[in-house]
């Protein structure tokens, strides 16, 4: 996984741009994800036994975000709201498996449980950038 000082400066581009070129999706998909992130710091167990059982305050968190991503989906008429949400339902699942199977990794559940993000990032500025370009070369110019 990324060092957190190089995911901290990802997710505020993200957020940046997200902000600056994005309509409400956009907007409220990238507050989802600052939400978040100080929400698991909050919540995360102490580093001598993190992820060495199911992070029920990261759980949370995640089910969270979840409803949340599919909020944006079900209210959005962009398709890539429906991509962030579906991956953000595999983090639930990373949880899923720790709750089942005890004996697996800390380091494997913690990845499992992260490695998502930096591709929903991506969807997000994937998004914003069409959602601007539409907007920009697809749509009447205001008469006023």
């Amino acid at each position: 996984m990324l060092s957190p000082s190089i995911y901290h400066v990802l997710l505020i581009a993200v957020c940046a741009y997200a902000y600056w070129r994005g309509r409400s999706d956009e907007r409220l998909a990238a507050t989802l994800c600052v939400i978040a992130t100080i929400a698991t710091r909050i919540m995360v167990s102490p580093v001598t036994s993190r992820y060495s059982s199911v992070e029920a305050g990261v759980f949370a968190v995640d089910l969270a975000v979840l409803v949340g991503f599919m909020f944006i989906a079900l209210r959005s008429d962009r398709f890539w709201p429906l991509w962030v949400a579906g991956l953000q339902l595999t983090t639930i699942l990373a949880h899923a498996l720790k709750a089942v199977d005890f004996a697996l990794m800390p380091q494997i559940y913690a990845a499992a449980a992260r490695f998502w993000v930096y591709p929903i990032f991506l969807i997000i500025v994937i998004g914003t950038w069409r959602t601007n370009h539409r907007r920009q070369y697809h749509e009447p110019p205001l008469l006023g």
